[in-house]
């Protein structure tokens, strides 16, 4: 699998990730603590998302 493929596929992964993480937040009942749990379940997916973008910017910078 060439280098152009792997980074396309881990960045769709990541997204696909994400969004069923959000889907599945969005099933949580609409109270002060199933808020509070949805937020900490979107957080991750979403930084590991852009810190994968940011690291493959900077590696093709160099």
């Amino acid at each position: 699998m060439s280098k152009d493929k792997r980074k396309f596929d881990l960045e769709e992964r990541l997204i696909d990730f994400a969004v069923r993480i959000i889907r599945t937040a969005e099933t949580l009942p609409k109270t002060k603590i199933g808020n509070h749990i949805a937020g900490q379940l979107i957080r991750p997916p979403i930084m590991a998302k852009l810190k994968v973008q940011n690291l493959l910017l900077i590696l093709s910078i160099r």
